[in-house]
């Protein structure tokens, strides 16, 4: 059983108001010369700004713990999500799925098909749980991945990326797993 995890949205509510951070979170910076950088020396670097919850490490072990899933990485962040996001909260290096279907010229495909059959193909038929906030968005994609599926549990929670994950998503997990 798995729960893949997409970083941007669940981790990081990148869409929340820009001026303020959201409470529990920690700001970040991923520059482009590969700096990561937090506390005061994120405010003196430009790049990316991440807001990352210490407390979600924790959570997403214990989450783990109780219910037998295996924590894996859904996301574009790829082996950047273990070398930097994954100490800033906690976690333990995870499997990274891998997305062949990234065009070197023009990045990922918008219709998130690239996304949905790499975590299928990934998956291979054991039961997942899916914390992503574009879940919702990509209806073409879903029927291809429930075909792939074939019937196999699958919970997805679409994460509001203003807010991030809450609790009501890691009990919503629990519930379903207990439920297999």
């Amino acid at each position: 059983m798995l729960l893949m995890l997409d970083v941007d949205g669940p981790l990081n509510p990148y869409a929340a108001k820009p001026s303020k951070r959201p409470e529990g979170y920690r700001t970040f910076r991923y520059t482009r010369s590969g700096g990561w950088h937090t506390g005061r020396d994120a405010r003196r670097y430009r790049g990316l700004r991440v807001w990352l919850n210490p407390a979600h490490g924790p959570a997403l072990r214990a989450l783990a713990a109780d219910t037998g899933l295996e924590l894996v990485w859904a996301t574009t962040w790829l082996d950047l999500a273990n070398e930097l996001v994954a100490p800033a909260i906690g976690l333990p290096e995870l499997p990274v799925v891998r997305f062949p279907e990234l065009d070197p010229g023009h990045g990922w495909r918008p219709d998130g098909e690239w996304k949905w059959r790499a975590v299928a193909s990934y998956a291979a038929g054991r039961p997942l749980a899916w914390f992503d906030d574009e879940l919702d968005g990509w209806s073409a994609a879903r029927g291809v991945f429930d075909q792939e599926r074939g019937g196999v549990p699958t919970r997805l929670c679409a994460v509001d990326p203003r807010r991030g994950l809450t609790d009501e998503h890691f009990e919503d997990v629990r519930a379903w797993a207990a439920g297999l």
